[in-house]
């Protein structure tokens, strides 16, 4: 099933964004979310293994073997943690570097930054998981075990897992460990996850997720997308303060995605504490389907690289990769080509969750 390719028809939700606030720390227990950019312990990640999800065996093939290469790369800069059932293990470990572990925890999908958990720390160096309930992008993807992963994953590791009463995915949030969020509201606000809860119930329960005092929101777009337009693949944090965006120059009206996006650039670049750098679209890239996401704003970082996607375009592939290394001076920028999951709507961000370090 194609992540962007969802439904062909919907509206771009809103007219304008909102910010709710708190001034005090919302994570009443000490917990919060690291950045990104922060140290790792390691980085955990998804075996894409469901005949239900993936119908095209070849696709399926295509898939994992994105995953294992990206797995590979990664566990070059720190350790991997890959889950699968244990009955697949034998068939994924020739394919892995020994710097990836195998744990006995069943999957569906590769999706570890939606279905998987989302981890968090306190002062005194406690790990933790927060429950954002996850339940197949508003019950669009059929699955069974994807929704299991944060409470067996917590169980695996001995810690505590920290309920909310959000049902989403973490995908759907951007933050950069100090105190601001980045969401869509379409992702959230949204009949199929959150249908008692208003905006600001929403915001509050992010903040005390996170840890942190202010979200950004933004339109996004209903309907159009398994995951209703996920901020991941438009705007990243490189570090407080600083954020990447992909947008391209199309002009406003053709098409639903550019004009949420546009109308989000315009909501950050309002942003007094904020600056903006745009990371432009690919114009010739090797995937030429409309529902493909090139955007090279879904990028990892782990510990001493970048991993981020080129897409067979030289010249914007080399403008991504020079931006990162700006951003990142002391990382290594490693540009892989990951298009069968960029032609199911994703990249490799959506297809990892770091752990931090404790």
């Amino acid at each position: 099933m194609l992540r962007r390719d969802f439904l062909r028809s919907g509206l771009v939700a809103g007219a304008f964004g909102l910010c709710f606030s708190n001034k005090a720390s919302a994570a009443t227990d000490g917990f919060y979310v690291p950045a990104e950019h922060a140290p790792h312990d390691f980085t955990l990640m998804q075996w894409p293994a469901s005949r239900f999800v993936y119908t095209d065996a070849n696709e399926l093939a295509e898939v994992q073997a994105t995953i294992a290469r990206i797995a590979s790369t990664i566990s070059e800069f720190e350790p991997v943690v890959l889950l699968a059932h244990a009955d697949l293990h034998s068939e994924i470990r020739p394919q892995l570097p020994s710097a990836v572990t195998l744990w006995d925890i069943p999957t569906e999908d590769l999706w570890a930054r939606d279905s998987g958990p989302l981890f968090a720390r306190d002062a005194q160096g406690n790990l933790a998981i927060r429950h954002i309930r996850f339940n197949g992008w508003g019950s669009k993807q059929v699955h069974q075990n994807d929704s299991q992963i944060a409470e067996r994953v917590a169980n695996r590791l001995d810690v505590p897992l920290l309920q909310s009463t959000l049902t989403g995915e973490p995908g759907g949030v951007e933050q950069d460990g100090t105190g601001t969020l980045i969401a869509h509201e379409s992702s959230w606000l949204n009949d199929n996850r959150n249908p008692s809860m208003t905006l600001e119930q929403i915001s509050d329960a992010l903040l005390e997720a996170y840890g942190a005092k202010r979200i950004l929101w933004g339109p996004g777009v209903y309907g159009l997308d398994i995951t209703d337009f996920h901020i991941d693949s438009l705007a990243r944090f490189s570090r407080p303060g600083v954020v990447l965006m992909t947008l391209s120059e199309m002009e406003t009206g053709e098409d639903p995605f550019h004009d949420a996006a546009a109308e989000m650039f315009d909501i950050l670049n309002d942003d007094k504490d904020l600056q903006i750098e745009v990371l432009p679209e690919p114009e010739t890239p090797r995937l030429r389907e409309l529902d493909a996401v090139t955007a090279y704003a879904n990028f990892y970082v782990c510990n001493g690289a970048v991993i981020a996607q080129q897409f067979g375009d030289p010249e914007t592939d080399s403008i991504a990769k020079d931006a990162l290394q700006r951003h990142f001076p002391e990382r290594d920028v490693i540009m892989l080509n990951a298009d069968p999951l960029a032609r199911i709507g994703g990249g490799v961000h959506c297809a990892t969750r770091e752990v931090p370090a404790v």
